[in-house]
């Protein structure tokens, strides 16, 4: 069908530009927008989708305003955006106020369950909880904990604590930066100081690049601090951001659903993958359920798999989150290297309700990648 023919459905895409984690929202808006190419130049599609774009810079008190913005001055009814925690429950509210859905693609901290959002990106039982356990009976359980000052860090940071606890291990320091702040020589002092078995890096953007930079000098000075030893594991670094860290993250670990394939055509980050994949299955929902209303659509959330850049995507009607499968993998060069998989999508648990300290240390729920 061509697309002068079909029906016309606003989408508000809601990501900031010139932000301090400007990479990442970059990365989720380039999805968006090529997700949207693709549902519009698809002529087996009966509908098309017409983007609606604000952009909050960066300014948390601004997305709750553009997101009422983008629901009541014109007739879209779906949001795909926000990067970080604060913003999704900055815009929250205003789905409430105006009956909208928010279609979030990024890692998050878990503990919500919105009827408003649809979460397609991992939560805590798909990210922080499998790599953990990865890197305990390796490295060891003796912690140091960085975080930027807002709900992510300080969730991430609460859940390892738990499980370190679990492990036996110790939380030798838990420091938090404020968005944008890039002066860690503090930080570097007290791992220095008290030499964990490794650093959980909850950092995002600018802060994020300059401790792992100032990390990796720390490695030349001192063997013990080299990824082999002492690795830095990140639950939110995409393959976008290496760039930006010249070389510095080197070795140490990451986790997500999706690592991009070098040289190809593919998303080229997780968070570019599910903004891509959010669009998707909207568009499929829209088709089979013949509206955009929000609450229809979410009735029908578990009614089958979707096809997508992530692979094919379950949804449960239950909390509204993904299966995502899991991969763990090791900085090179330009690319995440997978070392371990998942066997298949683990099914989402954002409120770790069935998290078992003892079949964790016992199985760990992953397999290797020769």
């Amino acid at each position: 069908m061509s697309e002068h023919l079909r029906k016309r459905i606003e989408i508000g895409i809601l990501f900031s530009q010139g932000s301090d984690y400007d990479l990442l929202s970059q990365a989720s808006r380039e999805g968006a927008l090529k997700g949207i190419a693709a549902v519009n130049a698809d002529p087996a599609r009966q509908i098309a989708f017409a983007p609606v774009e604000r952009n909050p810079a960066g300014r948390a008190e601004s997305y709750g305003a553009l997101c009422a913005e983008i629901l009541c001055t014109g007739s879209a009814r779906h949001v795909v955006g926000c990067t970080t925690s604060w913003s999704r429950k900055e815009v929250i509210p205003a789905l409430e106020r105006h009956g909208g859905m928010l279609w979030y693609a990024a890692p998050y901290e878990g503990f919500e369950a919105s009827e408003h959002v649809v979460y397609l990106h991992a939560c805590p039982n798909q990210h922080i909880v499998p790599l953990l356990n990865y890197v305990f009976p390796r490295w060891g359980a003796d912690a140091f904990l960085l975080g930027s000052n807002y709900v992510w860090g300080w969730e991430l940071n609460r859940v390892a604590r738990d499980i370190v606890g679990e492990w036996s291990g110790r939380v030798l320091g838990e420091r938090y930066l404020p968005l944008g702040d890039a002066d860690v020589s503090r930080i570097i002092a007290e791992i220095r100081a008290t030499r964990p078995s490794f650093v959980l890096n909850n950092l995002i953007g600018q802060s994020s690049y300059a401790f792992l930079k100032a990390y990796a000098a720390l490695g030349s000075e001192d063997r013990a601090f080299l990824p082999e030893n002492c690795p830095v594991l990140s639950c939110d670094l995409m393959e976008p951001e290496l760039a930006a860290l010249d070389g510095c993250g080197e070795g140490n670990l990451v986790i997500g659903p999706y690592f991009a394939d070098p040289g190809s055509d593919s998303p080229a980050s997780s968070m570019e993958a599910a903004a891509h994949a959010s669009v998707l299955v909207l568009a499929e929902l829209i088709e089979q359920a013949g509206t955009d209303d929000p609450a229809s659509l979410a009735k029908l959330l578990g009614s089958r798999s979707f096809r997508t850049p992530l692979g094919p995507i379950l949804i449960d009607p239950q909390n509204q989150h993904a299966h995502m499968p899991v991969l763990i993998g090791r900085i090179e060069g330009d690319r995440f290297r997978p070392v371990w998989k998942s066997d298949a999508a683990l099914a989402p648990d954002p409120y770790l309700s069935r998290h078992d300290a003892r079949l964790s240390q016992a199985r760990p729920p992953l397999k290797v990648v020769s």
